[in-house]
């Protein structure tokens, strides 16, 4: 893992097509709201899916917290076939001032977050 980055430097990064942005939330967190441009890898699901980050050459890793995002930064940055800069969003999609998008929800009506597996932070993480 190469650190933690904050607010101004995420937004940047997402204002660029800079890096690939993965949000470690549960897919029904994700859908009801992400960071644009994101895409959903649940954190229990990064280590059968890490091949999908070779060849990037940098990669953010979020969560609600800022906290389950270091251990995913690690995770993929432990993979022998990745050779980019990983890094975990140190304040969490609680510290992002910036939009959030919404998927359809259609695919998750009536879901919950317990229903859909939870948050990766606990019960009573916001999103």
């Amino acid at each position: 893992m190469d650190g933690e980055i904050g607010t101004d430097e995420l937004r940047s990064l997402v204002d660029d097509a800079d890096a690939r942005v993965i949000d470690i939330r549960s897919p029904g967190s994700f859908q009801r709201g992400h960071i644009p441009g994101s895409e959903n890898v649940p954190l229990p699901t990064i280590v059968d899916d890490v091949e999908r980050f070779d060849g990037d050459d940098r990669v953010v890793t979020v969560c609600p917290h800022g906290k389950s995002s270091v251990q995913a930064a690690r995770l993929i940055a432990s993979y022998e076939g990745f050779d980019g800069k990983v890094v975990s969003f140190a304040p969490g999609l609680d510290g992002w001032d910036g939009p959030l998008e919404q998927s359809d929800s259609s695919a998750s009506a009536g879901t919950t977050a317990a229903a859909d597996g939870g948050s990766d932070e606990g019960p009573d993480a916001p999103f």
